[in-house]
């Protein structure tokens, strides 16, 4: 297993790890980094077949508002600035409840869509109440911390086939 992404820029290869989005998006939310990291992994091979996909021809569609998803994206699609990421809430799987409706991703690139859901067992039910309690405490924003960190462990060390199921849509 490979833990790189690589896409092209005009035919040209570009790779990067997961320290290469980390170090783009900064510290506020690894969890989001890792999520992007984790579905680019699952959808990009798929997208381009036999050649990595031309990173400016990606677009990403989702109802995840995450600063680090939206980064990790950014950095290898530069879908945020060209106008190819799209947050769209009728996105929502609201059939998955709560605190899983929001972990989907659509990428499509040259005619080929496909929709990417979280599996189950990855978000904890206490990074997401926490995450959403307003008025948190000072001993409850470091425990978020923790818990942001605590998911990018557990996604980074999943093969990305582990993480998100993939369906390939119309």
């Amino acid at each position: 297993m490979t833990n790189t992404i690589t896409v092209l820029e005009a035919g040209q290869e570009l790779t990067y790890g997961f320290a290469d989005l980390a170090r783009y998006h900064g510290f506020g939310f690894p969890g989001g980094v890792a999520h992007s990291f984790k579905v680019m992994q699952r959808a990009l091979p798929l997208l381009g077949g036999e050649t990595p996909p031309e990173r400016r021809e990606i677009t990403i569609r989702t109802p995840f508002k995450g600063p680090g998803a939206r980064d990790g994206f950014e950095m290898v699609t530069r879908a945020t600035t060209e106008g190819r990421y799209i947050i769209d809430d009728s996105l929502l799987a609201l059939e998955r409840g709560e605190f899983l409706k929001g972990y989907v991703f659509v990428l499509g690139y040259r005619g080929k869509t496909l929709k990417l859901t979280i599996r189950e067992g990855i978000v904890r039910e206490e990074f997401i109440l926490l995450s959403r309690k307003p008025d948190k405490t000072a001993a409850e924003n470091k425990h978020l911390v923790g818990l942001k960190q605590e998911m990018a462990d557990r996604l980074l060390v999943l093969p990305a086939v582990e993480a998100y199921d993939v369906v390939e849509i119309d």
